[in-house]
């Protein structure tokens, strides 16, 4: 096989070989669905996994053992829920992937601070994921404390990362594990994010814009930004800044 592309050629080769495992339709007898809830017929309801009231699960989902979707959540069509996984305040769109014990739509970190101690502010958004999202394990996505929280088509969350209320990431950014973004962050479209970058809340981050690891994003980037260190700031100048600090550590020692 030619192609330009090599990683793209091997992956649809290897997922002929490799295909998802196919949906077995059907309601496992420990699973606990109400009476009131909506399952496709050509949906798969693993062991002991649960489904409230007016949930809405759409045709050839499966959704894994001990998940738990709560009351009101719609989940789309080819949607892919993973053992232990909680869902609730949330609309799901078509395709997604979310992994094991992945989160999603928990009360934000809401509260503010009182001459009697912490307030409580209710959270009443919900999480919106639009289509072909995967979202990794153990990954916690807040709901909306006055708006909602979006997850843009085709994105894709590693392992562990932390999403706040009201945060809003465009379409086709890639976050690797351990990403912790603040409460109403706004990030563009194909933003690519490094392991254990920080946003501090109410950030603007444009489109195209890479951030490096252990990055911390404590101000807005304008679009096509490739920025890393701890304040996050162009990446030739804190490059040039160790070149520069290296011949001066150099410079001593002679």
């Amino acid at each position: 096989m030619i192609t330009s592309d090599p990683v793209a050629g091997w992956a649809l080769i290897a997922a002929l070989f490799h295909p998802m495992p196919c949906v077995s339709p059907g309601i496992h007898s420990s699973a606990v669905v109400a009476n009131n809830a909506h399952v496709d017929a050509t949906t798969e309801i693993c062991a002991q996994a649960v489904i409230e009231a007016h949930a809405d699960i759409g045709p050839r989902c499966k959704i894994g053992s001990g998940a738990v979707i709560r009351e009101g959540v719609v989940v789309g069509p080819d949607c892919r829920i993973g053992a232990h996984v909680s869902i609730t305040h949330a609309l799901i769109g078509a395709r997604v992937c979310v992994y094991p014990g992945a989160r999603i739509g928990q009360e934000g970190f809401g509260f503010t601070i009182t001459p009697r101690g912490f307030q409580t502010v209710p959270q009443l958004g919900c999480v919106i994921i639009e289509d072909d999202v995967e979202v990794g394990a153990n990954t916690t996505i807040d709901r909306g404390s006055l708006g909602n929280t979006v997850i843009g088509g085709g994105t894709r969350l590693d392992n562990l990362v932390q999403i706040a209320h009201g945060v809003r990431i465009g379409r086709h950014c890639a976050v690797a594990a351990q990403v912790g973004i603040s409460g109403s962050v706004e990030i563009g479209d194909f933003v690519v994010v490094g392991g254990q970058a920080g946003f501090a809340e109410h950030v603007h981050v444009g489109t195209r814009t890479q951030v490096g690891a252990q990055s911390g994003v404590m101000s807005n980037l304008d679009s096509d930004a490739v920025v890393v260190g701890s304040p996050a700031r162009p990446a030739r100048d804190v490059f040039r800044e160790i070149a520069t600090l290296k011949k001066l550590t150099r410079a001593d020692r002679s």
